[in-house]
């Protein structure tokens, strides 16, 4: 919201107007796509902060906090403004609209409790189906920022051996398993997400256990301590920008440890084999000279993997590096 010294009405009629034509763009876009999960509102507005996505039959409403003079009624009036349109707009019930306020947070406050509603629905994206929880969490188990990403490792899978790092719920993991990947594993140190990665494979019918493992680990020390060995084709490495879990033995901070990370996949990697990295850092600076490859082995992606419903074209950098 603007800082203004006297607090004036939001413009909620202008605030609609930009929600219909940005659905009168993306929504048409998407049908052609086969898309059910997209962003429709992507921060347009200065005194509406939002990101609003659209969940099949269900609108997520996410708020980027931003200074702004407005006492805690005003506040409050401003919220039920924001949500009035949306329920308006998308002739939504109450019961479909799910609302969360976001703060500049770091560390795991992403992934951490938010609600204890449940409120659990199966998405398609792509042919394939996801599990997606949008009360629970501040973020709902589906990045929809990486679906070009995602569609990259699918076509680049075939009879690879493929492994996700900081797996999360597995979503690139299902993508390699429908590239039909020899095998894909996934790592990450909370067992919450990988029962939830594990549940989104079987609900695309990627259960054989011979192809498919969950390994239950801090990421940091599997790399530093399983062996160097290159037993894999294809990597994703998509990390937080920092954590500090009780459970790492150490605290991640992408830009200081990336090049560290990077190399150590790279030592992984079978020659010819593929490793993207990618990071929702605003501020990221890749030191491609620290990077164990020649600088022409290292593509920076970043435009071609932020989707069209995505206005905010910094929401990540990402890149394809070859080994």
């Amino acid at each position: 919201m603007d800082i203004n010294d006297h607090y004036t009405a939001p413009p909620f009629g202008d605030f609609k107007n930009r929600l219909a034509k940005n659905y009168r763009h993306i929504g048409k876009w998407a049908k052609r796509q086969g898309i059910t999960c997209f962003r429709v509102y992507d921060d347009d507005m200065p005194q509406f902060p939002l990101a609003i996505d659209v969940y099949g039959d269900c609108l997520h409403v996410a708020e980027y906090k931003r200074k702004h003079t407005l006492n805690p009624e005003q506040y409050a009036d401003w919220w039920r403004g924001c949500q009035r349109v949306c329920l308006d707009f998308f002739a939504l019930p109450p019961e479909k609209l799910f609302v969360k306020w976001r703060d500049r947070q770091a560390g795991i406050a992403q992934y951490e409790k938010f609600d204890q509603r449940q409120a659990i629905f199966t998405v398609s994206e792509n042919g394939l189906l996801f599990e997606v929880n949008l009360s629970d969490y501040l973020d709902t188990g589906l990045f929809l920022d990486h679906r070009p990403t995602r569609q990259w490792v699918r076509k680049a899978a075939e009879g690879l051996h493929v492994l996700n790092l900081f797996a999360y719920t597995g979503a690139f993991s299902v993508y390699a398993a429908a590239g039909n990947a020899a095998t894909v594993t996934s790592i990450d140190l909370s067992n919450t997400y990988l029962q939830w990665a594990q549940r989104n494979m079987a609900l695309n019918q990627y259960t054989d256990p011979n192809r498919y493992r969950y390994v239950q680990a801090d990421v940091l020390r599997w790399l530093r301590e399983s062996p160097a060995i290159p037993n894999y084709d294809l990597i994703v490495l998509d990390p937080p920008t920092f954590s500090n879990s009780k459970r790492m033995d150490d605290i991640l901070e992408i830009q200081r440890d990336h090049v560290r990370l990077i190399n150590q996949c790279l030592r992984r990697l079978r020659r010819g084999g593929i490793l993207y990295f990618s990071t929702n850092c605003r501020s990221f600076r890749l030191s491609i000279a620290d990077i164990d490859v020649a600088a022409d082995q290292i593509r920076d992606v970043t435009r071609q993997s932020i989707p069209e419903d995505f206005r905010n074209k910094s929401i990540h950098y990402c890149f394809k590096i070859d080994a």
